[in-house]
Order: structure tokens, then C-alpha cells, then sequence
């Protein structure tokens, strides 16, 4: 069905959407973060990475990142993509030179940093004239996209050897998906439930999770990670300055800045996300309740030989940690998606 509605009625309502969450988000986390303000945002002390300057990237590894993203044409682009990706020996020089010279400089080229978005129809059942029953999706420069995953590359290769996100984050992982993240859940509570404990399961959702990503909270992260110098210049530079624009048919609307969030669609987005979250997982551990995520979603599980209420009330305790940390994080917790499920032993 044909989109319903104005790239400009669109993009405004995109827009204002994140920025009354944001605003929601600000004007709680005074209260929030005067409530318990020992609540850690930048696990600073994790897993140093140590990691200041970029590596130079060959003319091969131009060629791989170029074959690992997607070649869609962006409206932005000066030529069609599979024009740059199929003519490899004309045009790897000179997209190696961007690719370098972005990594040396510490700076994300600006004229990749407005995004096309497309509404899509969240699901087809969905009334098609209620803007807010579609989603906004991204489609970026493809040169830009280069450059996001030769740092990607780069990024993921400090994590793995830091052995820093863990196993209990599933998404946008290599060797890792939805069907290792439910494996590990339901293996996790069949075992206890053979034991004979009971458990009990939490889901959560965020709601905009990637479009009101704090880049101030995020830059720390990076920092505390141990991303220093040309590095964390560049990821400053990313993040900055970025604008978006909506597309429906040929309809174009005008550019409005972005000032949070990561553009999903991106490369580099989700491996960000994942750091954003991680000291989530810290907080977990602090109150003996199991965890397992993908993405934004979080699987949240305590088993337990004693009285059920005791798991509850543990549970309970842990959920107001969230809370806490999801405030001081500007990020919200949509209520109407958290679900419990309880698993009781045989009788």
C-alpha cells in the first residue's frame, strides 16, 4: 500500500518524536540520577581496549569492506553504487584515499552524515494514514558506509581481542543470533527447572532505543573503554553534525538535525548500541540475576530453590536498578511491551 502522508509531515513527525522522548527522558533524570547517584553510566573500569589511532587500510581491505555493506543506491550519491563496487581497479584508489585520509585526520566526511529515510509500514495490517504506525529506515551515502566498516573492522577486532561484550549479547555479533540468544535462555531455565527451582523470566523493550542514544554518555563510554586520540576524535565526528532527510515517492523533504542517536541503517550503529549497553550487564551481575540480550531487547532470568516470593522481590529490586540506569541513560523502557513469565518445576 502507498505511503500516506508528506516527506515534510513525515520528517517533522520523526523528529518531534525523539525529541519529546528526549525531552521526557532530560526532564526525569534530575530526579533519577539525585535518587542514586552512585549508579555507574561509563564503566570506565571494564576492559581497557587502549585504542588511539586508526590502522591504514590496503587497497584489499577497501575491496572487502566494499563487498560487506550493502550496495543500495543512496539518493546522495554521485553515481550508482555497484558502478564503484564492480569497477574495483578505477575506483579503489581513490576510495582508499578517502578511507585513509578520514582515518588519519580523525574526521568523519561530512557530506555522508545526512541519512534518506524511508517510512515503512510497521506492519501491513497497520493503518497506513497513522504516521506513527510506520518506522523510519536509513539509507546513507555508500562511500560513508565504506568508511563505517573499515573502522567496524577495525572496532570489532579491539573488542573480540578484549574479550569485551561477552556471551550474553547476541545481536549484530558475528557467530551469534536470535537462535544462540534463545538456545542459551532456554537451556539456562530448562536446567533449573530440572533441579527442581523456580525462575523467572523478564522481557524488556526500549522504545526509540537507537534514535535517543546520549552521544555525550557514548563518547565517555568509548573513553572509559580506552578509545583515546584520533580514534575518539573521529567517532566525535561521526556523531556530530548529522541530518536527515525523508523520502516518500519522489517527494524529497528539507534536512533537520539529529541531536542523539545513532542512524539505524548505519554500519557502525548496532556495534555502538551493543557498547552503549553493556554496563547493563554489569549491573545484572550485582544482584545474581541472569541476563541475555540482542540488541535492545533484554532477557532478564533469576531460578531459585527458595521461596518464590524471595525471587520476586529480588527481581523486583534489580528491575528499580534498571529503572535507574535506563533514566540516567536516556534511555525509556516501553512498559507496555516488558512481559513476565513464570517456570515452575514438575509437581
Amino acid at each position: 500500500e502507498p505511503v500516506q502522508g508528506s516527506a515534510e509531515d513525515f520528517n517533522k513527525f520523526f523528529s518531534d518524536k525523539v525529541a519529546q522522548i528526549r525531552a521526557d527522558l532530560d526532564s526525569d533524570w534530575e530526579a533519577v540520577s539525585t535518587e542514586n547517584d552512585s549508579v555507574e553510566v561509563t564503566g570506565a573500569h571494564l576492559c581497557p581496549v587502549i585504542w588511539e589511532e586508526f590502522e591504514p587500510v590496503t587497497p584489499d581491505e577497501v575491496d572487502k569492506a566494499k563487498g560487506a555493506v550493502s550496495s543500495a543506491t543512496c539518493l546522495l550519491d554521485p553515481c550508482p553504487s555497484w558502478l564503484v563496487s564492480t569497477s574495483r581497479e578505477v575506483t579503489r584508489g581513490w576510495v582508499q584515499a578517502i578511507v585513509n585520509a578520514s582515518l588519519r585526520d580523525g574526521s568523519f566526511p561530512a557530506p555522508y552524515k545526512e541519512a534518506i529515510v524511508r517510512p515503512l509500514l510497521k506492519k501491513p495490517s497497520l493503518d497506513p494514514t497513522v504516521l506513527n504506525n510506520y518506522c523510519p529506515v536509513s539509507n546513507l551515502p555508500f562511500i560513508g558506509k565504506v568508511v563505517e566498516k573499515v573502522v567496524a573492522f577495525q572496532l570489532q577486532r579491539s573488542l573480540d581481542e578484549a574479550d569485551y561484550l561477552g556471551p550474553w549479547q547476541s545481536g549484530f555479533r558475528p557467530g551469534y543470533s536470535t537462535e544462540t540468544a534463545l538456545v542459551a535462555l532456554i537451556d539456562d531455565l530448562w536446567r533449573a527447572r530440572d533441579r527442581g527451582y523456580s525462575s523467572i523470566l523478564v522481557l524488556l523493550d526500549l522504545s526509540e532505543a537507537f534514535n535517543t542514544i546520549d552521544h555525550g554518555i557514548l563518547l565517555r563510554q568509548l573513553e572509559g573503554l580506552g578509545v583515546g586520540a584520533t580514534v575518539l576524535w573521529w567517532f566525535s565526528s561521526y556523531l556530530s553534525g548529522r541530518l536527515q532527510s525523508v523520502l516518500v515517492g519522489r517527494q524529497r523533504s528539507a534536512p533537520r538535525p539529529l541531536i542523539c542517536g545513532v542512524p539505524q541503517g548505519s554500519v557502525l550503529s548496532p556495534l555502538l548500541f551493543n557498547i552503549y549497553m553493556k554496563l547493563l550487564g554489569e549491573i545484572v551481575r550485582r544482584y545474581g540475576v541472569s541476563y541475555h540480550q540482542y540488541a535492545d531487547d533484554t532477557q532478564l532470568y533469576i531460578s531459585t530453590p527458595r521461596q518464590f516470593s524471595e525471587a520476586v522481590d529480588v527481581m523486583c529490586r534489580y528491575l528499580e536498578a534498571v529503572r535507574v540506569w535506563m533514566g540516567i541513560s536516556r534511555l525509556r523502557l516501553n512498559p507496555d511491551k516488558r512481559e513476565w513469565l513464570w517456570v515452575l518445576p514438575p509437581k
